[in-house]
């Protein structure tokens, strides 16, 4: 698998991307475009389908027949197309094969992408839940918006045409449109399967490039939670979620588990139902928003060139990825909000380290888990996205141990820096490695019956762990306050 190879102005080649076989089996690239195309209708079941023909096919065979593709394209961008009569091109490009980059490079270049984008995307998640959890919120799960916007982005980016749509990405005549008016008129068959082939070809092209996977993979699965949504569920099950304050009395200006008013169980029930309902309800209904966004401003989208990307964006992100973990790491060590100064001891006021700093250092560690889990587990079932459901199911595990810890005060989570760490493993780590947005894009793309028994068997699942590890500390000894100001 590869990228389309791209010229400079004085005719140096640039090498293309060689990315691994097992990248092709990672969902959020190989999912299908969340509404039809007005060339020709999807088929449904296009992972099981997909999954199946990569099955069938060797690797070898695969990715050379994708270079022979890139020199026919290569051989038909000297003469004009039948739906692009009126492109007269400049300068011959001769149909041979360039050189690649190493799959080393190709790779750090993709981890480091992760690496960026799991921080930024964590960071982004932490914020969302901050600006929603406001008094006499609506909504009391602080997560939901992080889990609609992530997946509002990867429908967004799933459809978008336009942003690796420059001739040097898709080689392709530059006169030519990717999409054009759908005209069922026979004069117009040919130029329709023109544009849907151009539709499939930039598909391909776009799942192979290490910035979209860092943008798909790395910000978007670490801005939705799954452990979190999860979690929350369970919360409200148990009549211990969290919300902001309505109203204040005399007595008080704050909520605490003092004045919660007890329930009956069928009460608890519609309260997980109502976390579970509204959270799958809108992320779906986002993942479509987005896709239509995507169709609506595609004329005013621009477009990232492939020389600007490749000779520029790669190499910066090696600098700054690396640089902002590292960094991060080094904050965690000496708070620079530590009073009088990063090098005293004094830890009165650290706030940094539990808000943001240790979940910025984990969520890349997270990101990476689920990214080599689903390489290395999709496929080993079609209709049953084996390697997302491990990884959230074992991020849902961790996220109600480290609250256990966290809310024992004879614990590793009684201590300010141990109660802080904990923090920062349930946003930072259990966070970026599960996913809602890829749950939600895979879910879309299976087969009805496939995407009922997945959704069901995560949800199931997810609560049924939930309840058996945080449940049996809850209903066994409770749980304790924590000392540094999390919920």
């Amino acid at each position: 698998m590869g990228s389309m190879p791209g010229k400079t102005e004085e005719g140096e080649e640039e090498e293309e991307y060689q990315l691994p076989d097992l990248y092709q089996h990672l969902d959020e690239l190989n999912a299908p475009s969340p509404i039809p195309s007005p060339h020709a209708e999807r088929p449904q079941g296009y992972l099981e389908d997909h999954r199946s023909s990569i099955a069938q096919t060797p690797h070898h065979h695969s990715r050379d027949e994708s270079y022979n593709q890139r020199d026919r394209i290569s051989k038909h961008r000297e003469a004009p197309s039948p739906a692009t009569s009126d492109y007269i091109p400049t300068k011959k490009t001769p149909a041979t094969r360039h050189p690649r980059a190493s799959r080393f490079a190709t790779e750090l270049f993709t981890i480091s992408y992760l690496i960026f984008f799991s921080i930024f995307g964590t960071l982004a998640r932490l914020g969302l839940q901050a600006l929603t959890f406001y008094p006499s919120a609506p909504v009391a799960t602080g997560v939901l918006w992080p889990n609609v916007a992530g997946t509002f982005l990867i429908g967004f980016l799933s459809e978008d045409r336009k942003l690796f749509s420059t001739p040097d990405w898709t080689c392709r005549p530059p006169s030519a449109p990717l999409t054009s008016t759908h005209s069922a008129h026979p004069h117009n068959h040919a130029q329709n399967q023109n544009l849907e082939a151009q539709e499939k070809q930039h598909a391909s092209v776009k799942r192979t490039i290490p910035l979209y996977i860092g943008l798909t993979t790395g910000f978007c699965g670490s801005l939705t939670s799954f452990s979190s949504f999860i979690r929350d569920a369970f919360l409200a099950l148990s009549n211990t979620l969290p919300v902001p304050i309505s109203h204040t009395t005399s007595s008080s200006s704050s909520s605490s588990s003092s004045n919660i008013v007890h329930r009956n169980g069928g009460y608890s029930f519609l309260a997980l139902l109502a976390v579970i309902i509204t959270t799958i309800a809108l992320c779906f209904s986002a993942l479509l928003v987005g896709a239509q966004l995507a169709v609506a401003v595609e004329r005013y989208t621009p477009s990232i060139t492939y020389i600007f990307a490749r000779r520029f964006v790669d190499r910066i992100m090696l600098i700054l990825a690396w640089g902002c973990w590292i960094g991060a790491i080094f904050m965690a060590i000496w708070p620079p909000d530590r009073t009088g100064g990063p090098a005293t001891n004094t830890r009165n006021g650290e706030y940094w380290r539990g808000t943001a700093i240790f979940a910025i250092v984990f969520a890349p560690l997270g990101c990476l888990s689920r990214f080599y889990l689903s390489l290395a587990l999709n496929a080993k079932i079609a209709s049953f996205p084996m390697g997302t459901f491990t990884i959230n199911m074992l991020g849902t595990a961790a996220e109600g141990l480290f609250w256990d810890l966290q809310h024992s005060s004879h614990a590793v989570g009684g201590g300010l820096v141990g109660c802080q760490v904990l923090q920062g493993m349930m946003d930072g780590f259990c966070g970026a490695a599960t996913t809602v947005s890829t749950w939600v894009g895979e879910l879309k793309a299976l087969r009805r019956g496939h995407a009922w028994v997945y959704g069901g068997v995560s949800v199931v699942v997810g609560v049924g762990i939930m309840g058996g590890v945080m449940g049996g500390v809850l209903w066994g000894r409770g749980w304790d306050g924590v000392v540094c100001g999390m919920r």
